[in-house]
């Protein structure tokens, strides 16, 4: 099992800045990949990005790739989504989740609690 939980949501203006955090734990959580996803209201869930175990791949969204960045704190095994240059169209939930493998199309098997991102206008 692993277990994760977001933090770092919440009410930002446009253009600005936000920066979410997943703490994945658990004695499954070696080797895991992360990815982060979103939901806005009436939308499917959608894709962001993710990063490999190491911290040291990432691949993201066409349209958030040049202001969004994911990162990994290896000691504090804590992966982050630093969002800039933030949209109304950002808004949305956002939620971590692991994989065991890192790639396009992987399966992700467990996911956080979700933590509301609103941008507004």
């Amino acid at each position: 099992q692993v277990h994760l939980v977001e933090s770092g949501g919440g009410l930002v203006h446009s253009g600005g800045s936000l920066r979410l955090s997943c703490a994945p734990s658990g004695s499954q959580v070696v080797g895991y990949s992360i990815g982060w996803f979103r939901q806005a209201p009436g939308k499917e869930r959608e894709f962001v990005g993710a990063i490999n175990w190491s911290g040291d791949s990432t691949h993201y969204k066409d349209s958030v790739r040049g202001r969004f960045t994911i990162s990994k704190d290896n000691v504090k095994n804590t992966v982050y989504l630093q969002m800039d240059s933030l949209k109304p169209e950002d808004t949305a939930v956002y939620y971590c989740a692991a994989a065991e493998y890192y790639g396009v199309g992987q399966k992700y098997s467990f996911w956080g609690q979700g933590t509301q991102v609103t941008v507004s206008s």
